[in-house]
């Protein structure tokens, strides 16, 4: 029967992934619908974006370490009405090999009542059944294979014990592929052009520098469940450009302050002093420029509506400026 099933949804993969069908999950500021084609079912799944990165540019994280969230995972789809409709649709293909037996083996266990009877019909109201749902975007290779069982009756309030069966961490994990955070122009003094041998400083202020968070939800009959995933800065690396630099403090790791700020606004009086975040170049950049690659380091945790939390990889975002650096210019006389 496993083995059936399990073609099956080959079957239904592989005309999905031609089509080049995205992952069906909706992103609105505040989404309420989750839309549905007719070719691969659609995650019920929804995420309120309102508290994400905002600016004149945003980018997803990247993250670091080992971190793989799931290309696919099972969660509540169908009524046992809406079943029967999906049953109905599926084996509305046409002939394909091993269709006959297939629907053999579908008939007995959604309708014969091996182990459900008439679709559970008899139970509406009081569960709903539960299918696969792939993320094309995330899947390669046979990761398909993880959600190639068949699709399952769960009773309301109840968590199926089934491997990769949705839950607040996926749903934290699916919330962190949505999360967006801004882009990391920082403040430089001088600006943009700078000396050889003279520290450029090197800021974030606090208001421009704020924690952003994704809540996605599954909300369905008997059902509901959200996970919000938080971004939360904590440092700023500075990459010059070039070798032939010096960076404040040595690492390049800019640790964020007490107040949220990173480094230290540049003020009159402050040119012989050594800034606690910024560059000294040690040779000009000619007619070019160095591309200054500032890149934020953002601390994830997530917290469920069901009282579970924990923490996820750090995620990174970066963008580069670019600097030019100049010789000191001597008179002689």
């Amino acid at each position: 029967m496993a083995t059936l099933t399990l073609a099956f949804s080959v079957f239904l993969i592989s005309g999905t992934a031609q089509a080049g069908i995205g992952f069906g999950g909706s992103r609105n500021e505040v989404d309420t619908d989750s839309g549905s084609d007719d070719q691969r079912i659609s995650s019920q799944v929804t995420f309120d974006v309102s508290k994400n990165g905002t600016g004149k540019s945003t980018g997803a994280l990247t993250a670091v370490g080992n971190y793989d969230p799931p290309a696919c995972w099972y969660e509540p789809q169908w009524t046992p009405e809406e079943y029967e409709k999906e049953f109905k649709k599926r084996w509305d293909v046409g002939h394909f090999t091993g269709a006959g037996q297939g629907y053999t083996a579908e008939q007995a266990r959604y309708i014969e009542g091996k182990p459900y009877k008439d679709f559970n019909k008899d139970k509406t109201g009081e569960g709903m059944f539960w299918g696969a749902v792939y993320d094309w975007d995330r899947l390669e290779g046979d990761d398909y294979l993880a959600c190639g069982g068949a699709d399952f009756w769960v009773e309301n309030g109840d968590f199926p014990e089934v491997e990769d069966a949705i839950d607040a961490e996926t749903l934290a994990m699916l919330a962190y592929n949505e999360v967006k955070v801004p882009d990391t122009e920082i403040s430089l003094a001088p600006e943009n052009i700078t000396k050889v041998n003279l520290p450029t400083w090197a800021w974030l202020d606090k208001a421009e520098f704020r924690e952003v968070s994704v809540t996605a939800s599954l909300n369905v009959p008997g059902w509901n469940l959200a996970a919000t995933t938080t971004a939360k800065p904590v440092s700023l690396k500075l990459e010059p450009g070039t070798d032939d630099a010096t960076t404040f403090p040595a690492s390049g790791e800019c640790a964020i302050n007490d107040d949220g700020s990173i480094g230290e606004p540049w003020a009159k009086g402050k040119s012989d002093e050594t800034p606690p975040c910024g560059i000294t170049y040690l040779r000009s950049s000619g007619e070019d420029t160095y591309k200054l690659k500032a890149t934020v380091t953002w601390e994830i945790t997530w917290e469920g509506t069901n009282g579970e939390a924990g923490t996820l990889p750090d995620g990174t975002f970066g963008s580069e400026q670019d600097i030019t650096v100049q010789e000191i210019q001597s008179v002689n006389r």
